[in-house]
């Protein structure tokens, strides 16, 4: 039996810890900010996007690895006599996945999964992936397996403002303004089918107030929920902000493991500051 890859997009967003426990080998997406070219998380950060659209009002772009550039990340390792499982960025929102599923057809053993989610609810199934390269699973089988737990992800996550998607032409002028003066926090809803989002709930209020509602909704009173772990993501936020959602998590759930991490600037560059996500898998 060959020994199997484990490969991600930079979005999964998960923290160095559980990138090194997986050996998750992670493909960046671009980064394409005041006509210069960046790799997400190896030579940009979001907080020099956050800076930059402060000082200059200038946002990035994103674009996903061409065909090419995920042939020569598979390479390393199917020249070794590996077999390779990757997880993409969802299909809905990334050429990503298309790409990649070119470059898998010019090489041996490359198993691409479209994760139909983002962020660490993509990261949900790269941990998924990891644990049945540890029990020795074949990378055809990993890949099956995980492609059939997507819909088994809830990924939400609430903005505090809609400053980044209005500049980036994701909402209207009118839409960023009532939101602000309304003092709207809205909840944004990932179908993971394709990655697609749609508006969900709408809290009013400061963002405190609107996570501690959010966190509620999401979980008082569920029985489908998977317990083994949780995932805390925010894409910049404040030490108290942090401690506030895990109090607020254990007020209502008990999982085996609460993972903490930072998205990265392919996610933030759209959603900007202070959004904060709990994402988990059901039964």
């Amino acid at each position: 039996m060959k020994k199997v890859i484990l490969s991600a997009d930079s979005t999964c967003d998960l923290n160095s810890t559980l990138l090194e426990e997986y050996q998750v080998q992670i493909q960046p997406l671009h980064i394409i900010l005041d006509e210069k070219y960046y790799q997400d998380g190896v030579d940009i950060t979001p907080d020099d996007i956050y800076t930059t659209y402060e000082e200059e009002k200038i946002l990035p772009q994103t674009a996903a690895p061409n065909p090419q550039e995920y042939i020569e990340h598979f390479k390393k390792w199917t020249d070794k006599g590996y077999e390779v499982v990757h997880i993409n960025l969802g299909s809905g929102i990334s050429s990503s996945h298309q790409n990649a599923k070119l470059a898998a057809t010019t090489l041996p053993g490359v198993f691409v999964v479209d994760s139909g989610n983002l962020s660490t609810g993509m990261g949900h199934l790269v941990i998924e992936a990891g644990e049945r390269i540890k029990q020795g699973k074949e990378a055809k089988t990993i890949a099956e397996e995980v492609t059939a737990l997507k819909e088994k992800v809830c990924a939400t996550f609430v903005l505090d403002k809609l400053t980044y998607l209005h500049a980036g032409g994701r909402c209207s002028a009118l839409t960023a303004l009532t939101a602000s003066v309304l003092n709207i926090k809205p909840r944004i809803d990932v179908n993971t089918a394709d990655a697609s989002m749609t508006v969900g709930k709408k809290f009013r209020g400061s963002l405190e107030k609107a996570v501690k509602k959010y966190i509620k909704d999401q979980l008082k009173k569920r029985k489908d929920i998977r317990t083994d772990k949780i995932i805390i993501t925010h894409s910049g936020t404040s030490d108290e902000m942090i401690e506030l959602v895990k109090k607020e998590v254990a007020n209502y759930m008990s999982f085996d493991e609460v993972h903490l991490t930072r998205a990265g600037c392919t996610i933030s560059s759209h959603c900007g500051p202070n959004t904060v996500a709990i994402i988990f898998m059901t039964e």
